[in-house]
Formats: structure tokens, sequence, C-alpha cells
């Protein structure tokens, strides 16, 4: 009698321990390294989010003239970036209003992007072979090449200028410092937080250029006429916006917007605005 329940206890316990390996093997097959289809779902499911909430939520600069800059007058945040964030909220949800305005620097973007803080990336951002490991990018928005920015006299009129002990500003996280390592390997590269940052520490004669894209250099350089931006460009920098891995059906969308405003004549009227000319065709 003793055998028989010593028996049915072992049975018992078996089965409770295959039920519960069932269960964890359940668990991990419906989630898996990319989580489980819900959460999939959630991630790149932006358009419907964007809908749902009524608004739509944009990572721009804050400290770039004619691109992203804000007013310290009005508090708003202005530039071409800014314009073309405030189109797409209208071709999603019918009011360039519904739109929220976050700031990010070339170091913050990604992770913000990456961990749902924004819907998508519009910062004068760079399509590159590195960062599309991390985001998806639309079509061509804007292209720029980069260049240095320097003082009206300064005998700097090449990146070929540059010599041994020579310092360079840029900001972390952008891909300016790499080009600039590259193309210049015998100057010191010095790297701020942002470019509001480096162009103040350029003026306080902390190096002997600034540099990144033309565009942005153009609208530093309207803040201050005491500097100019070289003719010439070392690298063509293709801006793109940017959005979640995977995240298809908002990036067609936001394609089919770029190719809307530029068939009809809305991209150029906005170029025109904060970029003083038509763009080249």
């Amino acid at each position: 009698m003793r055998k028989k329940a010593w028996k049915w206890w072992i049975a018992v316990a078996l089965t409770a321990l295959l039920s519960a390996v069932a269960l964890t093997g359940c668990n991990t097959t419906e989630k898996g390294e990319g989580g489980t289809s819900s959460e999939k779902t959630e991630a790149t499911n932006t358009l419907e989010k964007i809908k749902q909430r009524g608004k739509l939520v944009v990572g721009v600069k804050y400290d770039l003239n004619l691109f992203g800059l804000k007013n310290p007058e009005t508090g708003k945040v202005e530039g071409f970036d800014i314009d073309i964030a405030k189109g797409l909220a209208k071709k999603i949800l019918g009011d360039e209003n519904k739109i929220e305005l976050k700031e990010v620097t070339s170091k913050t973007r990604i992770p913000m992007l990456n961990n749902g803080e924004i819907d998508a990336i519009i910062a004068t951002m760079t399509i590159t072979e590195e960062r599309k490991k991390e985001v998806d990018f639309s079509d061509v928005y804007f292209m720029a090449g980069q260049s240095l920015l320097v003082k009206k006299d300064s005998p700097i009129n090449s990146v070929k200028d540059l010599k041994k002990g020579m310092t360079v500003l840029t900001a972390k996280g952008s891909t300016s410092a790499e080009n600039i390592r590259k193309a210049a390997p015998q100057v010191n590269v010095l790297e701020f937080e942002n470019y509001a940052e480096a162009f103040t520490a350029l003026k306080a004669g902390q190096g002997d250029a600034l540099t990144t894209d033309n565009a942005l250099l153009w609208g530093m350089a309207k803040q201050d006429p005491n500097y100019r931006v070289l003719d010439e460009t070392f690298t063509e920098e293709p801006y793109g916006i940017a959005v979640r891995k995977g995240d298809k059906e908002f990036l067609q969308v936001i394609n089919e917007y770029l190719k809307e405003i530029k068939e009809n004549g809305e991209y150029d009227k906005i170029y025109e605005k904060w970029i003083g000319k038509k763009p080249q065709q």
C-alpha cells in the first residue's frame, strides 16, 4: 500500500514539473528575441498610435538657426525642419498644429526614438549605413555637404589649410567629427554637447574652425557676420527622416508626403523661406 502511494506521489510531481516546463517553453516561443507579437505590433504601429493620440511627436533641434532654433522672444521653435514636421502632421492628422516638438541632440535623438519618446526624428540627420542598423530612413529631404565656419579674416579657405596643432570644434554624436578626423587627421577635434556650445567656444577662441554641414553653418554665420562659411564642401550629407526599425506603414506615409510637397511646390517655398534660394534640381 505504501509502495503504491509513493509511486502515485512521484507521478503527480513529474506531471507538475512537465507542465511547468511546457508553459515556460510556450512563453519563450511566443516572445522570442524580438518580444511578443503584441509587443512587436505596439513597437511598429506608430501611425495608429499617432491617430489615437491625436498628436505627432517629433524630435527636432533647438539650437540650429534656419533648421530648428528656439526663438527667445516667442518661445517657439522655428526652421526648415520644423516646417517639414508641421506639414507631416497636417498630412496625417489634417492640422499642422497637432504636433509636439521635443528637443534632441545628435547624441540623444536615436535613443529617444527607440525608447518611444518621439515618433520620428527630423533634425538634420545624415543618412548613413551605420545608422541604418539602428533606424529606418525616409527618402532624402535635404542635401547638404560638410564645410568649415571660420573668422572672416581667417587664412583657412579649404580643409587643406588646416595645420597640425589647430583645433576644430563640432558636436558629439555627429558624423561631422568622424569626417573631419578623416579629412584632416593632423588637427585636434573638440566635441561639445551641441552646436550652440561649439559656436560659443569658437567665439571664445577655443578653436580655429567649427565644422558641420554647410546648411547649419549658414545659420551660424547669419547670427554673427564676423564669421564666414567656406564655399568648399568635403562630403555629401543627405538628410532623412528617421523612424523606428520596421515602421513600414509610417515610413510609407512620410515618403508619400515628401513626394507630394516636392511635386506641388510646397517644398520649394519652405527651402527658399529658410535657405534664401531655390533648391538645386
